[in-house]
């Protein structure tokens, strides 16, 4: 799977684009917990999570997290869009809750 195939899921919005579309992402992890995050969350993975400020961003960072992925939100705080910016990190929003993106994301793993 790659950031494509996560951005094109339906009501996935991009907030920030991935520097690196083409780069495999291997993992997911859903937490908003900041430490669990930066203790658990796997390199090359999407983070799924509820959390919208820099500090998310900063522990994606720390943790070698290639997109994060802000469940129940369309967009995201300046902060947080020139954070992303600036660590290399892909943003994409959706409406749907942290389970539905989850299930969702864990298929595409699965399929690919």
């Amino acid at each position: 799977m790659n950031f494509n195939d996560l951005a094109n899921l339906p009501g996935v919005v991009t907030l920030v684009p991935s520097a690196r579309p083409e780069r495999e992402i291997v993992a997911a992890f859903t937490s908003d917990l900041l430490s669990d995050v930066m203790a658990n969350a796997s390199e090359n993975s999407v983070l799924i999570t509820l959390q919208a400020h820099k500090n998310t961003i900063a522990c994606a960072s720390l943790a070698g997290v290639a997109v994060v992925l802000l469940a129940g939100h369309l967009s995201a705080g300046n902060e947080v869009v020139q954070a992303a910016t600036q660590e290399g990190i892909a943003l994409l929003g959706s409406p749907e809750n942290q389970f539905q993106l989850s299930v969702r994301v864990g298929g595409l793993l699965k399929s690919s």
